[in-house]
């Protein structure tokens, strides 16, 4: 999985004070769990940019002048009204312990059903998956190669190397549906077949 830098400095009093000086001067308060001790910092604003507004995952470099930690984003908390971030909670990686976390579904290959005139809905556009900071994948794959119309996809047939989905196995990704188009083709195609045979008959 790419990664991100994130530069910040080490946060001495954490009280709403501080908290409410940090903000009005454009940085975001933060911590970092999953070590010995919770980790306080804070960074400007615009540095969590390429973390928060994408659909890509990344995990996180926590540079606090020199000083480094490996991570993830675990939680954001954003203003109801302005939209500005407020907090960030990161998680420290350990490489040897799995970690959960959402990665996005990549859609791969031509719906044979999406062809004919269905509608191809995508039902996850992100999955929960469980693996060690080093498999962590950018994305999971999901081909649509064998999708007739009226046909779903399950978590079940997506590959998983080296790591593994967090939901049940009913849980659908994608699915091809009779769009209202082809429904009216197929009602008119039966129509005709019907109004032929009578015509036979007399």
């Amino acid at each position: 999985m790419k990664s991100i830098t994130i530069k910040g400095q080490e946060r001495e009093s954490v009280g709403k004070k501080a908290t409410k000086a940090l903000r009005d001067a454009g940085m975001v308060p933060c911590v970092i769990y999953g070590g010995e001790q919770p980790v306080h910092f804070a960074a400007e604003e615009k540095a969590f940019k390429g973390l928060v507004y994408t659909p890509n995952a990344h995990t996180v470099v926590v540079d606090l002048n020199g000083k480094t930690f490996n991570a993830v984003l675990q939680d954001i908390q954003f203003h109801p009204i302005s939209d500005k971030i407020l907090h960030i909670d990161f998680f420290q990686l350990n490489e040897a312990k799995e970690i959960i976390m959402e990665v996005p579904v990549k859609v791969t290959g031509t719906s044979p059903g999406v062809l004919l005139g269905g509608d191809l809905r995508l039902n996850q556009r992100r999955l929960k998956v469980k693996a060690l900071p080093k498999n962590l994948p950018d994305f999971v794959e999901a081909n649509i190669s064998e999708l007739q119309m009226g046909n779903k996809l399950y978590v079940t047939k997506l590959p998983t190397p080296n790591f593994k989905l967090m939901h049940p196995d009913n849980t659908v990704v994608a699915q091809v549906k009779i769009s209202r188009a082809a429904m009216k083709a197929a009602q008119e195609a039966a129509k005709a077949e019907k109004s032929a045979k009578g015509g036979k008959k007399k």
